[in-house]
């Protein structure tokens, strides 16, 4: 676990000299023990912030255990703490019974309202860090895994202008993105923004996706500038998973046009995909964005797929939160800049 605060993300260390700060789990009952007494109105408040977090943590892992593993705590310090976050709200927020069955109705809005706080405070200490050092500590990125390819005309830049920031790009689906922004367990995401519906976010567009058949088996397509979408149905095709939302886009014009497809490999790789590709014996539908970056054009062909000339937007995403932290601002910021489409 990261010192400070229970559940809170590695790039949130607090700087020392924060008067509420504490070491590590194993000594903050000590610290509190100390401190209460000097600071009781800063330490009340960063009990109340714990709690929440807790409960966060628990309302995502949907284990007791789990949860206070991850947390750093016993079970029996997670169930206290949410008690007492109980009691001083005068409501009950989890469903008990001999496992965990679940938020009341009182538990859902309260954990919207543990996201805003939570994801306040933290913006919070991120300003006065930035203040005073400038923007420093990891940024995380999740990304669909079609726009992995680009991620760097992101990242580059933004590392020139901000030298002491590094970044971790996780590969996940919309869906993850999505979860993991509401937990607040990473700063931004790049996914869809047009097809499937996104949650409470702000939104830079980055680049139009479009799609293209990719084949090494040169001989059936010789001489083809395009392929129907009807007609790369027919191929042995190589796709990814159901649980990506590439797989579902692809689904949705394929059907739109009347053709179903079963595809002879699945898989959530794109780097899978393509070595099925050059092997001759399968086709795959891809974004033209990622084939580029793969830089393969002597060893596959890639065959822009019409009727339609179906496209959808990717984008930066991040939680709508009014201030942002500096570290998301510069984000976007950025994104802006480089972004293909000229609206943001």
């Amino acid at each position: 676990m990261p010192e400070g605060v229970i559940g809170y993300p590695a790039t949130r260390t607090l700087p020392r000299d924060v008067e509420c700060s504490v070491n590590n789990t194993a000594t903050r009952k000590q610290d509190r023990d100390h401190s209460y007494k000097k600071h009781p109105p800063c330490d009340a408040g960063y009990a109340m912030i714990d709690k929440l977090e807790m409960f966060m943590v628990l309302a995502r892992e949907q284990h007791f255990g789990h949860a206070a593993e991850h947390c750093g705590v016993t079970q029996p310090t997670l169930s206290s703490a949410l008690r007492q976050l109980e009691d001083h709200l005068g409501v009950v927020l989890v469903k008990r019974g001999s496992r965990y069955q679940g938020l009341t109705p009182e538990g859902e809005r309260v954990l919207e309202w543990a996201r805003h706080i939570v994801g306040s405070t933290r913006s919070m200490r991120d300003e006065m860090r930035a203040m005073r050092f400038g923007l420093t500590g990891q940024v995380q990125i999740a990304v669909i895994p079609t726009a992995l390819a680009m991620v760097h005309e992101l990242t580059t830049p933004f590392r020139e202008k901000h030298p002491d920031v590094s970044f971790a790009i996780l590969s996940r689906t919309s869906v993850e993105i999505q979860a993991l922004l509401d937990d607040l367990r990473i700063d931004a995401g790049i996914t869809y923004l047009d097809n499937e519906p996104l949650g409470r976010v702000t939104a830079i567009p980055l680049y139009r996706e479009r799609y293209h058949l990719v084949t090494s088996n040169m001989d059936d397509l010789t001489g083809r500038d395009t392929i129907t979408w009807r007609e790369a149905a027919k191929l042995p095709l190589c796709l990814l998973t159901p649980d990506m939302q590439n797989r579902r886009i692809i689904d949705q014009h394929l059907d739109a046009v009347g053709a179903k497809v079963s595809a002879t490999l699945e898989s959530d790789s794109m780097i899978a995909l393509f070595t099925h590709v050059q092997t001759g014996n399968w086709a795959s539908i891809m974004p033209e964005k990622m084939v580029e970056s793969f830089g393969m054009r002597d060893r596959v062909k890639s065959i822009p797929i019409i009727e339609p000339d179906a496209t959808h937007t990717v984008g930066l995403i991040a939680a709508k939160r009014e201030p942002a932290t500096p570290v998301v601002s510069a984000l976007l910021k950025e994104a802006a800049r480089i972004s293909e489409l000229q609206t943001a």
